[in-house]
Parts: structure tokens; C-alpha cells; sequence
């Protein structure tokens, strides 16, 4: 095997840093059964940098590259320019070129290939760098290939690369980019598939754009795309464009814009049969990166073609649960009104002091309330609690259980005779004396265990210090679940619905508990 060239069906997936992310992703789809992949190699990134390693000139540049911020755009546009003049016109190694010749031989020089750019910082989870390097369509004969490897080289250091790059902390020295030679197939329709929608982040509702001809079109903006949207092998919302041009490839190479026959301008680009097998070859991808994805495809001779996966990297992330159960998840974060993302410390800390059913996702907190919805008993009293303190999470939740389909019932805790051991049990409440003491005085004992708390933790550092803080968490609980605690700010917001209700009712003021409660100090929400 030459680390020089690979076909698709030699990458293997633990080399990223060869061939780059949309490579990688392309021998991956070449190994699933049933899916269709146009055959193709890789000029992986020991040629690129086999060609570039001493070229004094370039490395100068780079250097003067790494020292530049995103706004410093002429600059960028200055030193990004010589780069790529550098690498058009440096002589592609010898060795290089007699692999890329010798793969030709196998895959047949006569056709022609489409050559795509393979950056080892590209399709990862967490940036896509999406349209930022160069595709071209519809090359033949070896020559050709060989001068569109050495564009695609140059791409890396377009001005777009370089600052999408910079503004996501990539170091350019330590980005190489490998070359994709992929066998063209002239479809009659192509486009994109997400498998979840990227307008509303449904993760069950399938996205496909379509147009005719080569994808270039849509993916360039220059005609609108068809538009259908399936759910668990239902067609849902069609929106057809109209589909005034399209590109094809030429016999003698390239490619031409040729305007659509009227007739078929307003066309559906492909029959519903069509847009079921989509659906279905784009959930078997989806299982198979065992994450969401979006999908290049193209269709000719009545078959499906994958080009490209990668993730979709603009989904808000969601709590691993292990199962394909529906979830129900509230944030913490909008009931403590802080919204910002927490760091990992910080969110470890917050789950050791709960005991609430709490995940994480997108570095911020959420409890999942499934059980508590599914429970007629639980479900009642939830509502009941969100109606006073968070009106519009009450109303989701209720559209969510009107819905009848999203959450299996449970019985009613207290007809089938079980509790429900996902639901924490309710305590009652506590009684508490008219006592115009009881919060200074709890006040007080609190800030009497914080200041204890600063004199004994001064003398820890290191592993000891973490585990004094492990062990006091067992002292934070009593103090934050303190049953006396708990029922004045309880006595509290019962207060506030008791007004709220009273003086809507007696005075038609509605929210009167929300203007009083801005003139008590120290309340952060308030404020």
C-alpha cells in the first residue's frame, strides 16, 4: 500500500491526519453495504507536504500567517495570495505523480473525474469547514488531474480557508490537505439530504433539496433548490422551485449552465418513490456514524450515489440517553435564570448536589421530566408547580402532552397500587411559625458554614483539597435541602400566586407579585 495514494476502499479510520475529513468519511461510505460510492483514490497529505517540506519561501509566509487576526483582511489576502502562487507553481514530486498516474491506469484514464480538496481540519463533529476549499468538476486526462491536485493544494490558503481557520483556532502549520480523484457521474437530479431538519433541529424529520442536473447549482446559489420534508416514511411538505437552469458535464470535459425546459422548470426533481429511498439510504447513514448528517447524492441511471457525509455541526446537542426513546428535557439554566454555558467544572460540581434526574448537553443543564409527564398523578403536579414560576414552560409542556403520540402513558401512580420509582417522591412541606426572624436567621447560619468553610479549606491544596471538597458535599446538601429553607421561599411563591390570583381577581391587575418583588433587596431576578 503507497501512504502516497490510497483507493477508498484502503483508508482505514484512524487516518485523519492522511487524508483528511472528507476522505476519511468516503472510504468509510465505500465500505457500507448498499450504498453506492463513485469509485475514486486519494492523493493523501504526504504529497502535499512531500512538496512543500523545504520550501523556505513558503514556510516565511505561513509564519508571517500565524501572527494575523481575523479582521486583519488585507493582510490575509496579501500573504494567502503568494502562498498559493508558491504551490501553483512548484513541480509536483515525482514519486507523487507516478502514483496518482498508476491509479489512473486502474480506475480507467478515459473517464472523467470530479477533484475535490480533503483538508486533515475538515468534516470533523465540531466544524465542518463546509464550501471553504475548492471542488472541480468533469476533468479528463492525466495532465488535467495533475494541474487541478496542484489547485486543490492552493485552496488551503484561500482567503476564506485562512480566516475560518483563524476565527476557530486552527494552527495553519498543522492543517495539510489531501486531494479526492472520484469518478464524475452525470446525474439527473442531485442535491443535499439532512436527516434532521437544519431549520427547526427535528432530529426525526428528514430534509431533502433537489435539483437537476450536477449539485454545483444549488450548492453555488444559482437556482433554488426543491424543498421536501419526510417523517418515518411519510412525505410531508413540498415546496417545488422553480428549477430555471441547471449544470451538466461536457464530453471533452468541464461543465456548462443550460437553461430547463420550461415544462419541467416546475417539475418535482424527484418522484415521491424517489424521496422514500433518499429517506431511507439517509437514515441507514445516520445509524451507521451513529450521529446526524448531511449528505451530498446525486442520481443517474434511476441510482442513488453518495458523494459525501459528514456531520451536521449546527444541531444544538442533545443528552446521550442510550436508548431511541422519546425525552422531555427542562432547563435548569432558564428556571436559575443563568443561560450562559457552564465550564465542565462547574456543571460536575452542580451534579453532585443534586438528586434531581439531571443531563448535560451543549454545557448547560437540563432535567429529564419524561417520567414525571408520563404519570397522570406526578404529571398534575408538575404542571401545577410550573404554572406558578414559568407559565410558558408550563404551556410546552402541555402542547407536548396534548400531542397524545411523544410520551407512553404510565398508570395513574395511585390506581395500579405502584409508585413510580423514576419520580422522586413529594415530601410534605414544612410548617413554619410566623416568625419575622426566620430568614435573617437563616441568613446568618449560612454564612456562619461559609466562613468556617474559608478557614479549613485554606489550609488544602492539591488531591487533598478535591477530596475535602467531595467529602463536604455531603454538608452543602443538608444546608441547600434544609426542610426550614425549603419552606420559606416555598411560603414565598405561594405568596406570590396568592396575590397574583387575588388581585387579578379583585382589582384586574395581572403580575402584581412581579412588580412588589422589585422593591426586595438582593433579589437577583429582579435586578
Amino acid at each position: 500500500m503507497n501512504s502516497l495514494v490510497l483507493s477508498f476502499q484502503e483508508i482505514k479510520d484512524t487516518q485523519l491526519s492522511l487524508v483528511g475529513g472528507k476522505a476519511l468519511n468516503l472510504g468509510a461510505l465505500s465500505k457500507i453495504q448498499g450504498i453506492q460510492v463513485p469509485d475514486g483514490f486519494c492523493v493523501t497529505a504526504a504529497g502535499y507536504q512531500k512538496a512543500l517540506e523545504h520550501n523556505e519561501t513558503f514556510q516565511a509566509l505561513l509564519n508571517q500567517l500565524t501572527m494575523l487576526k481575523a479582521d486583519d483582511r488585507d493582510q490575509i489576502g496579501e500573504i494567502s495570495e503568494k502562498i498559493r502562487q508558491i504551490i501553483l507553481e512548484i513541480k509536483i514530486p515525482s514519486d507523487v505523480v507516478k502514483a496518482v498516474i498508476h491509479s489512473l491506469s486502474q480506475f480507467g484514464e478515459e473517464h472523467a473525474y470530479a477533484i475535490r480538496s480533503s483538508a486533515t481540519a475538515e468534516d470533523l463533529p465540531h466544524a465542518s469547514f463546509a464550501g471553504q476549499h475548492d471542488t472541480y468538476l468533469n476533468i479528463r486526462g492525466k495532465e488535467a488531474i495533475l494541474e487541478h491536485i496542484s489547485k486543490c493544494w492552493a485552496s488551503l490558503f484561500t482567503n476564506r480557508a485562512v480566516t475560518y481557520r483563524i476565527k476557530n483556532g486552527f494552527d495553519h502549520s498543522q492543517v495539510h490537505v489531501s486531494v479526492i480523484v472520484q469518478r464524475m457521474v452525470f446525474p439527473q437530479a442531485s442535491g443535499i439530504l439532512f436527516t434532521a431538519d437544519p431549520i427547526t433541529s427535528n432530529r426525526k424529520l428528514l430534509s431533502i433539496d433537489a435539483g437537476f442536473g450536477l449539485g454545483e447549482a444549488l450548492v453555488s446559489g444559482l437556482v433554488s433548490a426543491d424543498c421536501y420534508k419526510v417523517q418515518e416514511g411519510e412525505i410531508g411538505d413540498k415546496k417545488i422551485a422553480a428549477k430555471k437552469v441547471a449544470i451538466y458535464g461536457l464530453k471533452e470535459g468541464g461543465t456548462e449552465t443550460k437553461e430547463v425546459h420550461f415544462d419541467l422548470q416546475k417539475t418535482q426533481a424527484l418522484t415521491d418513490f424517489q424521496i422514500l429511498q433518499l429517506e431511507r439510504v439517509g437514515r441507514q447513514l445516520e445509524a451507521y456514524f451513529d450521529c446526524p448528517q448531511d449528505i451530498e447524492w446525486c442520481l443517474a441511471d434511476d441510482t442513488f450515489y453518495i458523494v459525501q457525509s459528514r456531520p451536521i455541526t449546527t444541531l444544538y446537542p442533545i443528552p446521550e440517553a442510550h436508548d431511541q426513546e422519546n425525552r422531555v428535557y427542562v432547563s435548569v439554566g432558564h428556571q436559575q435564570m443563568m443561560t450562559d454555558a457552564m465550564k465542565p467544572l462547574g456543571l460536575s460540581f452542580f451534579l453532585l448536589t443534586t438528586n434531581a434526574p439531571m443531563r448535560t448537553a451543549g454545557g448547560r443543564l437540563f432535567v429529564d421530566v419524561t417520567p414525571m409527564l408520563a404519570s397522570p398523578d406526578s404529571r398534575k403536579m408538575m404542571l401545577g408547580a410550573m404554572a406558578q414560576h414559568d407559565p410558558l414552560m408550563k404551556d410546552a409542556l402541555t402542547s407536548i402532552i396534548e400531542r397524545g403520540d411523544f410520551i407512553k402513558p404510565l398508570p395513574n401512580d395511585q390506581s395500579s397500587g405502584k409508585s413510580n420509582k423514576s419520580v422522586p417522591p413529594t415530601k410534605p412541606k414544612a410548617q413554619i411559625e410566623n416568625d419575622s426572624t426566620i430568614v435573617s436567621d437563616l441568613i446568618k447560619k449560612n454564612q456562619a458554614s461559609i466562613e468556617e468553610l474559608k478557614q479549613t479549606i485554606q489550609t488544602k491544596s492539591g488531591s487533598e483539597l478535591v477530596d475535602f471538597i467531595s467529602e463536604d458535599i455531603g454538608t452543602l446538601k443538608k444546608i441547600l435541602f434544609d426542610p426550614q429553607s425549603s419552606a420559606v421561599f416555598m411560603a414565598a411563591m405561594d405568596a406570590s400566586s396568592w396575590i397574583n390570583e387575588k388581585m387579578e381577581t379583585w382589582l384586574g391587575e395581572k403580575n402584581a407579585a412581579d412588580v412588589l418583588s422589585q422593591s426586595v433587596p438582593h433579589n437577583i431576578t429582579s435586578e
